[in-house]
């Protein structure tokens, strides 16, 4: 697996989590890297994207004020924080080289996804 999502799990609306995003080679580093969710019986879409020197380069109306993307090249690690999680935040998160939820990644595969389940 060249991309393995971990962090995700079972929380209550108004906590947080925070997703980390671990490549296996440090050539994802040159990349941008997407956070992408999909929730059961809906398609894909992008959460928040950040590119290789680290700036967010794009948010999702639903994640602005409340999600932080970011990106740790010593530890070929992309992180997603997330807080205040509402029950709608409830989906599978993976992430990819590219902010493009309908698109292949530029290198690389779809990573493998971490759950995310909010409890109202």
């Amino acid at each position: 697996v060249q991309l393995q999502a971990y962090g995700g799990g079972l929380v209550q609306a108004g906590g947080s989590l925070r997703l980390s995003c671990v490549a296996l080679a440090s050539t994802f580093n040159y990349f941008e890297m997407g956070w992408h969710r999909q929730a059961p019986g809906k398609e894909r879409e992008a959460v928040s994207c950040v590119s290789s020197s680290g700036v967010a380069t794009y948010q999702a109306e639903f994640a602005k004020g409340r999600f932080t993307i970011s990106r740790d090249g010593a530890k070929n690690t992309v992180y997603l924080q997330m807080n205040s999680l509402k029950p709608e935040d409830t989906a599978v998160y993976s992430c990819a080289t590219t902010c493009n939820p309908g698109a292949e990644p530029v290198f690389g595969p779809w990573g493998r996804g971490t759950q995310v389940t909010v409890s109202s």
